[in-house]
């Protein structure tokens, strides 16, 4: 998995598998989001609506362990290989972040 830098981006290429269990997630929960929509068109109940928007929280907390598994399995394993200790403080950052 190579990262490459562009303009001030940067991007990571994920093997396949990786690609369509994350897109495979954010699919659910698009679809879940478009549900809480329907529900709240349809007046339904607000504590039956707070129950589906906690799956939708839960949903994307476990699409972020995912991700930052991977993230430190391949970008930040490789980073600190090449002596880029910077990318600590990245990490620290976005953990810090995530635990808003």
């Amino acid at each position: 998995m190579e990262e490459k830098k562009e303009c001030c981006h940067k991007t990571k290429e994920r093997s396949e598998k990786e690609y369509k269990d994350l897109i495979n997630r954010l699919n659910r929960i698009e679809g879940q989001v478009r549900g809480v929509k329907k529900m709240v068109e349809s007046d339904t109940y607000c504590t039956d609506i707070l129950i589906q928007v906690s799956a939708i929280n839960a949903a994307l907390n476990s699409f972020n362990k995912v991700l930052l598994a991977n993230h430190i399995r391949t970008c930040v394993a490789d980073d600190i290989r090449e002596g880029k200790e910077e990318t600590i403080d990245e990490l620290v950052m976005i953990l810090q972040k995530l635990m808003k």
